[in-house]
């Protein structure tokens, strides 16, 4: 699995500590983390939790990367931001228990934590948790186990809503503020990333003539 790891303007002085406690995790699993910053608090390209969404929304939709995980103060605005969006299903996740249950019964392919709010000693202990509990096992196998059935009936339900109710994202990216959307996507490693994992030629268009 291709994890990314984005992080926003208030809370990227965190990078290296949520980078390593993902990579501590994941990668003794076989999973590979892509970190798309911000890497520090003056990183030159600046993200907002808005550009937050549309940066975890190109990427998933595209398939460059098959998870997102990100965050800002609350976790709400990065939450709001990536669900705001087609292709991105994002659960608002503060321990361990939200992260298996997220997995486990909602099966998205996201999630927003809060980086400030509650970050205190042990923050980056809790952070493990999180990612052992997110990733211990294949998504969508439910919980209770009993309740396997109708809560993968009801994911299917939301796909399914989740394609009439918005629109294609390369619309979307088109008619978004370019500025915005350019700034999204102007991360010091995104060009190095997003290319070599891109799958989606239509949205690698899209964004080869935002970013020219």
């Amino acid at each position: 699995m291709k994890i990314a790891l984005i992080n926003e303007n208030s809370q990227a002085a965190k990078n290296e500590i949520i980078c390593s406690s993902l990579r501590k995790v994941v990668e003794p699993m076989g999973h590979e983390v892509f970190n798309y910053g911000m890497f520090t608090a003056e990183d030159e390209a600046q993200l907002t939790y808005v550009q937050i969404g549309i940066l975890a929304a190109v990427l998933l939709n595209s398939k460059a990367a098959d998870y997102v995980i990100t965050g800002c103060g609350t976790g709400e605005g990065a939450m709001l931001a990536c669900n705001s969006f087609p292709g991105v299903i994002c659960g608002h996740v503060e321990d361990a228990l939200d992260a298996y249950t997220f997995a486990q019964i909602n099966d998205g392919n996201a999630i927003a934590l809060p980086f400030a709010k509650g970050f205190g000693w042990g923050g980056e202990l809790n952070l493990e948790y999180i990612f052992e509990k997110l990733y211990v096992e294949e998504g969508g196998k439910g919980y209770p186990k009993d309740r396997v059935v109708p809560e993968q009936r009801n994911k299917r339900i939301l796909d399914e809503v989740k394609t009439v109710t918005y629109r294609k994202l390369t619309d979307i990216l088109g008619e978004l503020d370019q500025e915005l959307v350019k700034g999204a996507l102007s991360g010091a490693k995104f060009r190095e990333y997003f290319f070599a994992n891109c799958q989606d030629e239509e949205i690698a268009a899209v964004v080869k003539e935002i970013l020219a």
